[in-house]
């Protein structure tokens, strides 16, 4: 199912929802429904290229916060909160990430129970080498919007992700 077919279900079956579910909030409802479907259409949109290098989305993402850490390295619990992914994920990730040669594992030497990640050079090498081929497909998946509603879109995720934190840290609270 192509995107505009996914909008075009989201649109005809709302009102149904809303009528069969009266008391859920159909306007936060609708927004969780087109987050979902724009993240699935995003990942399938790069799924081919990220294939193509031998990669996944996430394990770029990865090999990339690596190469951007002063040190070359972090924790995989790190990691796992900076791409967003669960820990039982990011140790698969890490696991097909060491099997490759692309990064490493070590016991932290002031605690035996971490795990301290670093990226090799073949790790590195992966990522410029990546870098040209993601390049353009970025632009092109982004390309409908200008700048002012990238900013806009920019803004408004950044606001979004600090009212889950907010909201979810209140029903922590009163539970």
């Amino acid at each position: 199912m192509k995107g505009s077919q996914r909008l075009r279900h989201v649109d005809s079956s709302t009102p149904r929802m809303e009528r069969a579910l009266p008391d859920l909030p159909m306007a936060s409802t609708v927004m969780v429904r087109l987050l979902r479907i724009s993240v699935f259409g995003m990942s399938d949109f790069f799924e081919p290229v990220f294939r193509a290098v031998g990669l996944t989305d996430n394990s770029f993402h990865v090999l990339c916060l690596l190469v951007a850490a002063e040190s070359g390295s972090d924790s995989p619990s790190e990691l796992s909160e900076m791409v967003g992914t669960s820990r039982a994920n990011m140790t698969r990730i890490l696991d097909e990430l060491v099997e490759d040669g692309f990064v490493t594992r070590a016991t932290a030497p002031r605690d035996g129970r971490r795990q301290i990640v670093t990226i090799t050079a073949a790790g590195r090498k992966k990522v410029r080498d990546t870098v040209p081929r993601v390049a353009g497909p970025l632009q092109i998946g982004f390309s409908e919007l200008d700048d002012k509603e990238m900013a806009q879109l920019d803004l408004l995720l950044r606001k979004l992700t600090v009212s889950f934190d907010k909201s979810a840290h209140a029903m922590r609270a009163a539970a």
